[in-house]
């Protein structure tokens, strides 16, 4: 099963993303798509890399996803990306159409095809008010657009709130 994991700034997703792997019975990689710049963005990384299992694999990966995802994917893996708007971020960072749209393709193109459980967790970023500059309203645009297909893909949707998930598709938590 695909689950796709939703949620603001420190909403519990991906704890609730962790907890569904760990539950999983599953060898799990981490798919870690962060390109830490400063030192909040360190601390964000440290403190995710203290609470998962010792055991799960790691895989650091900020702009190459679906190459990750294909690679490492099988029946008896759990793949756990962290997350989807990072990712979209470093792509958008490159200014670079082509690989961006080329990138989320590829994504959206292997997602059906790949084996065992996968758990994607994004930033739900269209629940405020609209951005006043142009490149957060297409960041905003983008991710919108990118968690709807992601979403039409997943057997499971869920919205994290104040650490409380809302099954929106397929199996309740």
């Amino acid at each position: 099963m695909h689950s796709f994991i939703l949620g603001g700034a420190r909403s519990g997703k991906s704890r609730l993303a962790e907890g569904l792997a760990a539950d999983s019975g599953l060898a799990v990689t981490y798919i870690a798509t962060s390109a830490p710049l400063d030192g909040e963005m360190h601390e964000r990384v440290r403190l995710h890399r203290e609470r998962r299992p010792s055991e799960w694999s790691l895989v650091e990966e900020p702009l190459a996803l679906a190459e990750v995802l294909r690679t490492h994917a099988a029946e008896d893996r759990c793949l756990l990306v962290d997350c989807l708007t990072l990712w979209l971020t470093n792509l958008l960072m490159l200014e670079d159409d082509a690989r961006l749209n080329a990138e989320c393709a590829a994504l959206l193109d292997c997602l059906a095809q790949l084996p065992g459980r996968v758990i994607l967790v994004s930033n739900e970023t269209g629940l405020g008010v609209v951005p006043l500059g142009e490149l957060t309203r297409r960041y905003v645009d983008l991710a919108g657009t990118l968690h709807q297909a992601v979403a039409a893909r997943c057997q499971q949707v869920v919205l994290s709130v104040a650490g409380l998930p809302l099954t929106l598709k397929g199996p309740a938590l």
